[in-house]
């Protein structure tokens, strides 16, 4: 259920460290967010005691593709992040080190060299060159591709073999965000042959993937299950899998995901369904963990020519929200208040930063009397705001029917609109599924613990502006942050951009949550966080006993 690139995962980029982290997040327990009673945040599991022949992991859908330049999702980036590799790699504990890249250098703002790891093998047994990773690269911004991540590369004016183990990327304008995600989706890297050789079907169950991750793709049966397999000839020692294979379930019901979780027939998976929580807690069958997250959840304004495109009653909607009792309902009590579009977790890159930007910012009011005010005042009385709504996920409805319900209380005539599953993510990527919409529920995630990497969704005619909303001084405030290599500076920059978009609402804050994930009795060693979505987690999963 990735909604969107509203939507972004918390990396710990490589953001201007050269090759070592560049910045750092939690490295034990701590109380999660809001301080709720019976449960922390934690990186990592504790860790394997031992070998496995094989365990089985449940996904909530079956990934659409495998394509690296197509994956923008949580299942498809879950099955990929262990099978194909970026040239840098975000740690469980939010730090980024050198992955297919061993260093990185900025001789000037518009230019960036990468030096490649020697003697990494694909899954066919061939090696990586400076070829693989410019043809990689490349596929990303030919729009023949269709790549959701096309626009990443939208200020890059060449991409080069400067060497044998050396590419270079030649920029029209500095783009301190093109670096940072090439410790994500962006920066993968795969065989150029075998992008030949597959052409049309790579990435499918037909065509399959040849990448460089510690496991490789063994079978991908449609709409049963997806296979890996250990890649004996990995290139890191560290992350060599405790595991011989990996099988993926597909199970959509949320019940029948927790009744596979309790029963053993899944050893584990990410992203629990809340109302789960406590069935699984109370279990004895295994744990249930947090870890840090990036994400929030928030409603993304699709219509701004209907009664949304007044604020006051953008402002009205969202003083109106119960946000505590939603996230009782929607997240099983685990969760805070959003202050802002942008998680707190997603300002991990200046941590020093994050007290004096984020957490001094207030909590969001909830005044229904006020609320109701704005909406007389807009003269918005009787108008009619239409929700999307959907079976994809529990808390999409949970969300829409407390806005629905706020929304009346106010004055507004709110209609909730359900549509299929399938029909709810092409919100997102077709701009015609919009048509009568006003209101979309979003999970978004950083991809990287920046969050100027969030705020870039809210330039105007980026892919992830999904309104269409315009703010030329937004615009210009977000130029000058993303020409800014230090994360401090950086960071005082991006609040001015948290600051405009808490003042014009274009999207409005619900609440953000921890991470979650579930090991069964017989399997242990995984991260907990949504660094998972590129971190080779499998390999570290083994033997509780």
């Amino acid at each position: 259920m990735r909604m969107p690139r509203t939507i972004a995962l918390l990396t710990c980029t490589a953001a201007l460290a050269a090759t070592t982290a560049a910045c750092s997040g939690a490295t034990k327990p701590q109380a999660a967010p809001g301080g709720g009673a019976g449960y922390e945040v934690s990186p990592t599991s504790p860790p394997a005691k031992g070998t496995l022949d094989s365990f089985t992991w449940s996904l909530y859908a079956e990934p659409y593709t495998l394509d690296y330049a197509l994956a923008y999702d949580y299942p498809p980036n879950t099955v990929l992040a262990n099978v194909c590799e970026q040239l840098f790699r975000v740690t469980p504990d939010m730090k980024v080190e050198p992955g297919l890249a061993v260093a990185y250098k900025q001789p000037d703002p518009r230019t960036l060299v990468y030096t490649l790891r020697s003697g990494v093998k694909f899954h066919d047994g061939t090696t990586m060159t400076a070829d693989d990773v410019v043809a990689s690269l490349k596929r990303q911004m030919d729009p023949k591709t269709g790549s959701p991540w096309g626009s990443v590369f939208k200020n890059v004016d060449a991409i080069e073999k400067t060497g044998p183990l050396e590419v270079t990327l030649r920029l029209g304008k500095a783009d301190v965000l093109l670096h940072e995600l090439m410790a994500a989706s962006p920066g993968t890297i795969e065989s150029a042959a075998y992008l030949a050789k597959a052409g049309k079907d790579y990435g499918t169950p037909k065509g399959g993937v040849n990448c460089t991750g510690p496991f490789a793709l063994d079978s991908w049966d449609q709409g049963a299950g997806i296979t890996l397999k250990k890649h004996a000839a990995y290139w890191d020692a560290k992350l060599a899998p405790k595991s011989d294979s990996v099988k993926f379930t597909f199970i959509e019901d949320s019940a029948a995901r927790s009744n596979a979780l309790k029963s053993g027939t899944a050893d584990g998976g990410y992203m629990v369904p809340s109302s789960s929580f406590e069935q699984l807690r109370s279990s004895g069958k295994g744990s249930l963990l947090f870890g840090p997250n990036t994400a929030a959840s928030n409603l993304a304004v699709l219509d701004f020519h209907g009664a949304l495109g007044n604020l006051k009653v953008r402002q009205a909607l969202s003083m109106a929200l119960d946000r505590k009792n939603i996230i009782k309902a929607a997240a099983g009590g685990v969760g805070v208040p959003a202050k802002a579009p942008a998680a707190r977790g997603a300002w991990a890159l200046a941590p020093e930063k994050t007290a004096s930007l984020y957490d001094t910012l207030p909590e969001p009011a909830y005044d229904v009397a006020a609320a109701k005010k704005l909406v007389q005042d807009a003269g918005a009385t009787g108008r009619t705001v239409t929700v999307v709504t959907s079976t994809l996920a529990p808390e999409i409805s949970v969300v829409a029917n407390a806005v629905q319900a706020a929304g009346r209380q106010i004055g507004l005539d709110v209609k909730l609109k359900s549509v299929a599953p399938e029909a709810y993510s092409s919100i997102f990527v077709d701009p015609n599924a919009r048509t009568g919409l006003d209101l979309v529920i979003t999970n978004g995630y950083d991809n990287t613990p920046d969050p100027l990497e969030f705020y870039q969704y809210l330039r105007t005619g980026d892919f992830g502006n999904y309104g269409n909303w315009s703010n030329a001084e937004y615009d210009v405030a977000f130029d000058r942050a993303n020409s800014e290599p230090d994360p401090a500076k950086r960071a005082e920059r991006t609040a001015e951009l948290q600051m405009i978009a808490l003042r014009e609402l274009p999207i409005i804050p619900v609440y953000e949550a921890p991470y979650s994930v579930f090991l069964g009795k017989r399997v242990t060693g995984a991260p907990t966080g949504i660094a998972q979505l590129y971190y080779p987690w499998a390999a570290t999963i083994g033997a509780a006993k």
